[in-house]
């Protein structure tokens, strides 16, 4: 991806026009620039960071990463209308400075001499102005990274000069307007990661100059159309995770300067065409993972000499390995070819495999000394080695296909004795019975259980000190009445004045999103800390409803509130028991009581106490509450801990009932159908605790990997940690995870096996489709048993009996294994999410944020079932159940 905007050079010549001077210092205002970069009295066009002149004039504006003063964070709004004054401006960037608020409509009617505009990453919302069609003049249109949304207007269709186009990560609707087919200049056309749907435009494939399609991450359907074999310059081709069905079109053996394929996480079909991949060829990456592709993989791809990263995953892909020569100057290939059916034995291409994920086909024989290191062999037919099919599943696959299979050494090769007939009957009739009455028993025990709970009025609570369970915790509407008297001392202003000696920088904390954090000692002689939140910035709902939960809850987990000052109206105060350990983002890492200034981080049994304090109060608030209660702000800064290290959650402003029902159908997911979204329509997060599962799963990762940040994250970066990071972590591996595990953490085997475990659960809570995370409470548990998750599951039998026992916990993180979109898009190299996401990520983790099969040690269908996978837990029927009751 090209990057544009970069620093302007200073200039010698001044600024020759007094209105573009005015138009400036006005716009210098409205943003809360400061004066290191902009200083008043200098010449613009000599001295000011950023601004590029020609003829007296100002042609270029570059804010990029730039800082606001103090007073222009308190109210940051997308605030530019100075610009109209900028008549010559051709190029305004603005990536990574915050701009909250929607693009004007006049941006299309005065702004009509830009040709490079560049708003990344900007935090700006709504819709994309239709009038924006009018600004022809473009070469360069960069909204990536923002949380836009409605529909993408057709009338950028007009913009015959764009060469670049990128709308990623948004909340874009609707589909792909069929007018972008006449943007012939088109070299980078990016509208990942959104909520598209429809069908890809045919037209694209009329952009002779496009070199960059990236249209992943969405939910567009149909098939590929065969017209993109016609974009001759195209390099990076990236269609995956989308609904994308039908069989590859042929046509694509067209693309000759193509480096990249990735089609993968899609429903498409069918053979490959045998000349998919021609020579000579450029490709370096080919991601086919988790479609539906039958038959032999063209044997041309195997010797490809360029290629780097090889996953057809998650398939049905059969035969046996080419007796392929290798190439000398081929480069080394990360290999994934895990999940589908090949068989036969091992052959030498393999040794090209720098990384080799073999499990989960048919292979037999014995394993070469060349394949040991960095491979995976589980679920095959291979001898002498621990974890493989039985002997009845690969004697059987093989006599289907009219071969002979050699089971010698193959671990529990012995046949079993058969039995008469009729002791088989018996056996079958009494476990047809003894199920039947089994069901019937726990039916009874269900209702006896609802009846009892229905009778006694409430939920049961974790914890020390809960109170009622809150039967309505919404924000209560302006003025309505909070029953004060719960919510500790009422304070004076002037009190709390003195207490944060006038609240002066050096009591400050921080700048929260719902307010300023201020540190103070109460004439007792209490520290507390006291959040000041200005009305006229923030939402007068945010502070209400952390008030009407306190009034309603009380729990541990949760940080203590003091007392409140509500007696001024335009700021309002909410003073808090002080966290004598600060925030989870800040005591990862403590300085050390050397001289040295060193950091000294946490120790792993305090970090999983963290972890199962958070997954406690997180588990109350979506399944001891009523209705369910969803936290929204989960995340390391928003963990609290105590002297002792307990947790005690704390940003509680963006509190709110969980929305309807989030999950879908059973009929849903069997016909495989579109995922939900971590994003509604209108752009904003949807209030479902599967969003906290998610940002939890990243909180996971940063107690894991002692990498700050991740949890506060969602931007590129982060999405490209979590895709070099997350292959890292196989239930099937525990060594793989020591690549990620933070180096500073001193741990010995047990250890271990527990850092791999909550790798694990990150992992389940990181998938990108909020229907198949675990829930919180199945969260809590494994980590408050963090070696039953390792060790009772490691064995592909235990597995098995995990996803059919529908009532046990580790059924629900253990359901069956997938790879996503926020998986890395081939396989672990040595990098988020929205999400994602979903993620998301929508990765995420994250955050689309959004099948399914048997385990991979299990029984293979022949008829065409496809291997579950190792990457992400499918929720089990249970949790289906229990969300459905909750809601």
């Amino acid at each position: 991806m090209l990057l544009f905007g970069s620093t302007f050079e200073q200039q010698t010549e001044t600024l020759s026009s007094r209105s573009e001077r005015a138009a400036l210092l006005e716009l210098r205002s409205s943003l809360g620039l400061r004066s290191r970069d902009w200083p008043i009295k200098a010449d613009p066009c000599s001295i000011w960071s950023g601004i590029q002149c020609q003829n007296g004039s100002v042609v270029g504006i570059n804010i990029s990463g730039f800082r606001r003063t103090r007073i222009g964070k308190q109210n940051p709004q997308f605030a530019v209308d100075a610009l109209v004054n900028l008549t010559r401006l051709v190029s305004f960037n603005a990536s990574r400075f915050l701009l909250p608020g929607s693009i004007p409509d006049w941006f299309g009617q005065r702004l009509l001499s830009l040709q490079v505009l560049d708003l990344r990453s900007c935090s700006i919302r709504d819709a994309i102005p239709w009038s924006m069609g009018n600004m022809t003049n473009l070469t360069t249109m960069v909204l990536a990274q923002n949380t836009l949304t409605g529909l993408v207007p057709s009338t950028l269709g007009q913009l015959l000069g764009l060469s670049v186009l990128d709308f990623s990560q948004n909340s874009l609707t609707g589909s792909i307007p069929e007018s972008f087919g006449s943007l012939a200049n088109l070299t980078v056309l990016d509208m990942s990661n959104n909520f598209l749907s429809g069908s890809i435009p045919p037209g694209i494939g009329t952009l002779s100059k496009l070199q960059y399609l990236n249209l992943s991450g969405n939910s567009l359907s149909s098939s590929i159309p065969s017209q993109l074999g016609d974009l001759d310059s195209l390099v990076d081709l990236d269609l995956s995770s989308n609904t994308l069905s039908g069989s590859v079109p042929p046509d694509l053996r067209a693309l000759r300067n193509l480096q990249k394929m990735l089609i993968g996480d899609n429903f498409l079909s069918g053979s490959l065409p045998a000349n998919l991949f021609p020579a000579p060829s450029q490709l370096q990456s080919v991601v086919l993972r988790d479609n539906n592709f039958t038959d032999a993989l063209p044997e041309m791809l195997w010797a490809m000499p360029t290629l780097r990263i090889l996953d057809i995953s998650g398939n049905n892909f059969t035969g046996v390995l080419p007796n392929s020569s290798l190439n000398a100057n081929a480069t080394a290939v990360q290999c994934n070819i895990s999940g589908n059916m090949f068989y036969g034995v091992l052959k030498p291409l393999l040794r090209r495999c720098s990384f080799a994920d073999l499990s989960g086909n048919y292979f037999e024989g014995r394993i070469p000394d060349y394949l040991r290191a960095n491979t995976s062999f589980v679920s095959n037919c291979l001898q002498n080695i621990s974890r493989q099919r039985t002997l009845e599943d690969c004697a059987s696959f093989y006599a289907a296909r009219g071969l002979t299979f050699d089971n010698f050494g193959l671990p529990n090769s012995t046949q079993p004795r058969g039995e008469p007939t009729s002791n088989r009957n018996l056996i079958i009739l009494a476990s047809v019975l003894g199920g039947f009455g089994l069901i019937v028993l726990l039916v009874v025990l269900l209702l006896l259980f609802l009846c009892i709970r229905k009778r006694n009025g409430s939920t049961s609570q974790r914890g020390v000190g809960v109170g009622p369970v809150p039967t309505e915790t919404t924000p209560p509407a302006p003025g309505a009445s909070i029953n004060l008297s719960s919510l500790g001392d009422g304070f004076t202003y002037q009190q709390l004045l003195q207490v944060t000696a006038d609240f002066s920088d050096t009591n400050l904390i921080k700048h929260g999103h719902s307010g300023d954090l201020f540190q103070g000692v109460l004439e007792n002689g209490i520290s507390v800390v006291i959040k000041r939140i200005d009305l006229q910035s923030i939402k007068k709902e945010s502070y209400l409803v952390e008030l009407d939960f306190f009034s309603k809850v009380s729990h541990t987990r949760f940080v203590p509130l003091f007392g409140h000052c509500l007696e001024t109206e335009n700021e309002k105060f909410l003073v808090y028991k002080y966290m004598p350990n600060g925030d989870l983002s800040s005591s990862l890492y403590r300085k050390s009581n050397s001289d040295d200034d060193s950091l000294q981080s946490l120790d792993w049994i305090t970090r999983l106490k963290i972890a199962s304090g958070a997954a406690e109060g997180l588990s109350y608030l979506h399944h001891e509450c009523t209705p369910p209660l969803v936290h929204r702000d989960v995340q390391a800064s928003s963990i609290l801990l105590d002297d002792k290290f307990e947790v005690r959650l704390g940003s509680l402003s963006e509190l709110c009932v969980q929305e309807g029902e989030t999950q879908q159908s059973k009929i849903t997911r069997l016909l495989r159908l579109p995922q939900s979204s971590e994003q509604g329509a209108s752009g904003s997060i949807t209030a479902t605790c599967a969003y906290d599962v998610y940002c939890f799963g990243k909180v996971l990762l940063e107690l894991v990997t002692g990498k700050l940040g991740i949890s506060a994250s969602n931007d590129t970066q982060m999405k490209e940690w979590l895709e070099q990071t997350l292959p890292s972590i196989s239930i099937y591996d525990k060594e793989q995870v020591t690549k990620i595990v933070d180096p500073s953490l001193i741990i010995d085997e047990d250890l271990l096996e527990e850092v791999w475990a909550m790798a694990i659960v990150a992992k389940s809570c990181l998938n990108p489709k909020p229907s198949r995370r675990p829930l919180m409470r199945y969260i809590l548990k494994a980590l408050e048993n963090p070696l039953k998750v390792v060790r009772d599951e490691s064995s592909a039998s235990a597995r098995l009996r995990a996803t059919s026992s529908r009532g046990s916990w580790n059924a629900a993180v253990f359901g069956s294994w997938r790879h996503s979109t926020s998986d890395v898009a081939a396989i672990p190299a040595t990098s988020s999410a929205r999400g994602e996401g979903g993620s998301s990520m929508k990765q995420a983790g994250t955050p689309g944020s959004q099948g399914s099969g048997h385990d991979g040690g299990g029984e293979h269908s022949s008829s065409g079932g496809r291997h579950s996978k190792e990457i992400f837990p499918v929720l089990s029927d249970v949790q289906d159940v229990e969300r459905q009751e909750q809601d």
